[in-house]
């Protein structure tokens, strides 16, 4: 497993060429970050209906507890079943991931 420092570096090169998007760590909880850094929305990925239940649960919390909206994007139908456990467990064991990881710019 990379570490945080390792993990946040290889975000930080596949949006090289992007301004916009700066990459900083965080302990406790995404809605208290997102309120420290003036943010409005906080952006997650749902795969399956089981994704959306748990993000919806969750949205609602980050809602009436922080004033914090979230906006849903939904996985391509393809990569449904690709999840960053499932990866680390197959590269754990020696397999190629690398078509399942967005490509840093160079």
């Amino acid at each position: 497993m990379p570490s945080a420092e390792e993990r946040m570096q290889a975000i930080r090169d596949v949006y090289a060429d992007e301004p916009r998007i700066e990459v900083k760590p965080y302990h406790g909880l995404a809605m208290d970050f997102a309120k420290s850094e003036g943010a409005q929305y906080i952006v997650k990925g749902v795969r399956s209906v089981c994704d959306f239940e748990y993000e919806q649960w969750q949205a609602d919390f980050n809602r009436r507890l922080g004033g914090i909206e979230t906006i849903l994007l939904y996985t391509e139908p393809e990569l449904a079943s690709v999840s960053s456990s499932a990866l680390r467990e197959l590269s754990h064991f020696g397999v190629d991931v690398s078509d399942y990881l967005p490509k840093a710019k160079k």
